[in-house]
């Protein structure tokens, strides 16, 4: 998530309350996960665990909660709870407004393009030319869909993310600032709920059609020209390349690659990263003529079971 405009690093501090090391006049443009960030941006790390992974990344502004020596052409800021802080910089850049109608003024819509009954449109959401958004489908804050983009009936683009910090007094969610990003050419079914990314995007590619009642988890990418059936529930952080089919009631964990042409069979958990070009089957998935084979040979085993008492 880019901010409005470059901020110093007195100003971002001054927002957070905290204390910084570095220049007061360092530059800061945004803000990220781990695995999407850029210099100019601030990531932010709470576990020892992950320190040397946040002072090391592209990340040019360390929210961190311990003073560490600073990397060279870094700054630091210096927080005693840096997911709290995470948030409160979220609020302030991309806060929650209430909608005054169904669509937002600020909403831009493509010529030809058509609107359902009781559709929403959030704050700052650019639509483009010839798009169908069916009846009641909600199309969230800063998302972005492209052109000639089908949403069906019910469906949710733009959702807040699953991302929670466990804390002694329950669940602590993850503010969502991110976006949802619909290429041209994308087919949601009916029911289906794309997440956005917590400061990132959510991206699905070029010519992906997507059946009902699929979901697609906060900062996924997928490819171009995917197919996905109906109840699949993808993960965050999934990067699924060109090509892709998942046939119904898969489940994907999060944080895998699904190569390139890749075909999955229904019924199918994915709890690795895939290999393109090949077909995969069962939970835990492995190659679909293997675990069928492996299937094969279990319905023998009553009938081995009987051979071996007759013979003994």
């Amino acid at each position: 998530m880019k901010f409005p405009r470059t901020h110093t690093l007195a100003e971002v501090a001054e927002i957070i309350g905290s204390a910084y090391e570095g220049p007061a006049d360092f530059p800061v443009e945004g803000m990220n996960e781990i695995h999407v960030v850029e210099p100019g941006d601030i990531v932010f790390v709470d576990h020892p665990k992950y320190y040397d992974k946040a002072l090391q990344s592209a990340a040019t502004v360390v929210l961190i909660n311990k003073k560490v020596e600073c990397p060279k052409g870094k700054a630091l800021l210096i927080s005693d709870d840096p997911f709290r802080d995470f948030n409160t910089l979220t609020r302030h850049f991309r806060p929650f407004r209430q909608a005054a109608s169904g669509v937002h003024p600020s909403a831009r819509i493509g010529k030809g393009t058509a609107l359902g009954p009781n559709v929403v449109i959030g704050e700052g959401t650019v639509i483009g030319e010839d798009c169908i958004i069916h009846a009641n489908a909600v199309i969230g804050a800063h998302c972005i869909l492209g052109n000639r983009v089908v949403v069906q009936s019910g469906s949710v683009v733009g959702s807040d993310a699953f991302y929670y910090k466990k804390r002694p007094e329950g669940f602590d969610r993850l503010l969502s600032g991110g976006r949802a990003v619909l290429e041209d050419d994308v087919e949601l079914g009916a029911l289906c709920t794309i997440d956005r990314g917590v400061s990132g995007d959510t991206r699905i590619g070029r010519g992906s059609k997507l059946d009902n009642q699929v979901h697609v988890g906060h900062d996924t990418v997928i490819g171009q020209r995917c197919l996905i059936a109906s109840q699949t529930g993808i993960a965050g952080c999934v990067v699924m390349e060109d090509e892709v089919t998942l046939w119904g009631q898969v489940g994907v964990t999060s944080a895998i690659t699904i190569g390139k042409g890749a075909v999955v069979l229904a019924q199918t958990g994915i709890s690795k990263s895939l290999k393109g070009g090949q077909t995969y089957f069962g939970s835990p998935v492995e190659e679909a003529r293997e675990r069928l084979k492996e299937l094969a040979a279990v319905r023998q085993l009553p009938g081995l079971i009987q051979e071996l008492k007759k013979r003994t």
